[in-house]
């Protein structure tokens, strides 16, 4: 069989070219052009099936293309579609990334202000030690003064005053003891509380920073999803229309088959028909000619006879006149054939 397949058009084979490409008007007009000239380059004898099957074959040919350069624009378009959703993708990624990395490279400074506030902690416990020292040497020295002005006057004193002078610095020197184990215990107290309040505010942070790290890693994959279900869904939507436009497609070949089936049918019986008309016609015109013979045939079988006669009785004339038969009749036929000026014969 026959094919009268034509490629009546060529695409640029990268996306980006193609791209170009469909959003150019000139390129869009010339591609246009170029099938148009190539379509219509098409030549058929009408009067034959062969002659208009190139017409319907060109028609389909038209068709098909417009159908693939269609169908690479559509999915030049489902591919720029995904672009926003792969950027987007690319900015959570290198926001979390780049986050992280801040992070990690302020690390060693985050270190060194926590190391500071350690220090600035111990200097202050060391400084609170300091003055509970001096404070107690204060007192040891307020102390001893007493002593010894005591211990002048308790040589004047008996032992009772003694007792209650031990007894006194037994319980000074309880105080003192209390006074510096209290004041470490406050000092150790409070250094403990800030470093666990700091431990506390790092934690929090941390559990912040993870918080935030997994609620971005549940939107992202929430988005991957959701961007999964958006391309299934527009992949099964461009399949459902592709299946409908084939089945349209289909349906429409087919009625295009039916109408060209009872076109050749009627065409057929246009011939037959033509055919038959054209035998009547050419019957007709044998027997007219037929007839056309025949009469003329008869009319000349006639008038031949008809001339005859006169011609008898010219001759029968020009005996009867004085001439010979011979000469009489070579007279009418010299006057029959004309060669007699002024001298006629009528029929």
């Amino acid at each position: 069989m026959e094919s009268t397949e034509l490629q009546l058009y060529s695409l640029p084979e990268s996306s980006t070219d193609l791209e170009a490409a469909f959003i150019s008007e000139d390129y869009t007009d010339r591609l246009i052009e170029e099938v148009r000239s190539k379509a219509k380059s098409v030549v058929g004898d009408l009067n034959t099936a062969k002659g208009r099957k190139a017409y319907i074959s060109m028609a389909a040919t038209v068709r098909s293309s417009k159908v693939a350069i269609d169908d690479a624009g559509k999915a030049l378009v489902a591919e720029m579609k995904k672009r926003p959703a792969l950027v987007d993708a690319s900015r959570r990624k290198i926001r979390e990334a780049l986050d992280e990395l801040a992070i990690e490279i302020r690390q060693p400074v985050t270190d060194w202000e926590a190391e500071q506030e350690r220090i600035k902690a111990e200097e202050k416990f060391n400084a609170d030690h300091a003055e509970a020292l001096e404070m107690n040497a204060a007192f040891d020295k307020a102390l001893a003064e007493r002593i010894d002005s005591d211990h002048e006057i308790a040589l004047l004193m008996n032992d009772k005053i003694d007792r209650d002078r031990a007894e006194a610095a037994r319980i000074a020197e309880q105080q003192r003891i209390e006074y510096e184990q209290r004041i470490a215990r406050e000092a150790e107290e409070r250094i403990k509380r800030e470093a666990e309040e700091k431990a506390q505010r790092e934690r929090e942070e941390s559990a912040r920073r993870e918080a935030e790290l997994k609620a971005k890693a549940e939107q992202a994959e929430r988005d991957r999803i959701a961007e999964k279900k958006r391309l299934e869904r527009e992949a099964k939507e461009a399949k459902e229309r592709a299946e409908r436009e084939a089945k349209e497609l289909q349906e429409r070949n087919e009625r295009l088959a039916r109408k060209a089936k009872e076109r050749a049918e009627r065409d057929k019986q246009e011939a037959i028909e033509a055919e038959r008309r054209m035998a009547q016609e050419a019957e007709k015109r044998r027997l007219a000619e037929e007839k056309r013979i025949k009469d003329e045939a008869e009319a000349r079988a006639a008038n031949h006879e008809h001339k005859r006669l006169i011609n008898a009785a010219a001759v029968a004339d020009l005996i009867n006149a004085g001439l010979t038969e011979e000469c009489a009749q070579a007279c009418i036929r010299a006057i029959a054939k004309g060669h007699v000026s002024s001298v006629s014969i009528t029929y």
